[in-house]
């Protein structure tokens, strides 16, 4: 990796709750992202309007060629 980690806490709103995920909108019209329900932590049911946070970092391109098991 070329850059060192910046760890930007970010938060987000609940829009969607399914049996196997959940949709979050994230503040800042940053867009949206559904995750599965097993990587959510909490202690109770989790409900539409509910926020949530979490820490992200910046997402970097590893590869220069595309990797031929992805591409079929």
């Amino acid at each position: 990796m070329k850059y060192s980690d910046k760890i930007i806490y970010m938060e987000g709103i609940i829009t969607e709750v399914h049996d196997g995920a959940v949709a979050i909108d994230l503040k800042g019209r940053l867009g949206s992202m559904r995750i599965p329900l097993r990587m959510l932590i909490t202690d109770t049911e989790p409900k539409v309007g509910q926020e949530v946070g979490f820490n992200m970092s910046f997402i970097e391109q590893l590869p220069q060629a595309p990797n031929g098991t992805y591409v079929k």
